[in-house]
């Protein structure tokens, strides 16, 4: 059960940052940089999402 609710966090959290990034980007002003960690970051919880993911079915 507590691969599921750290699932469920991180795919939360993965929809928050494209809406962050969605956001940052609608605004001109924005920092290319910042736009580039919120993609960084977001690839990050990805990641750890297929991983758990992976680690799930093989149980």
């Amino acid at each position: 059960m507590a691969i599921e609710s750290h699932l469920v966090e991180l795919e939360r959290r993965h929809q928050a940052l494209e809406q962050e990034i969605n956001e940052a980007l609608s605004h001109p002003s924005t920092d290319g940089l910042k736009i580039a960690e919120l993609k960084r970051r977001k690839l990050h919880v990805k990641d750890e999402i297929t991983r758990l993911k992976q680690q799930a079915i093989g149980r």
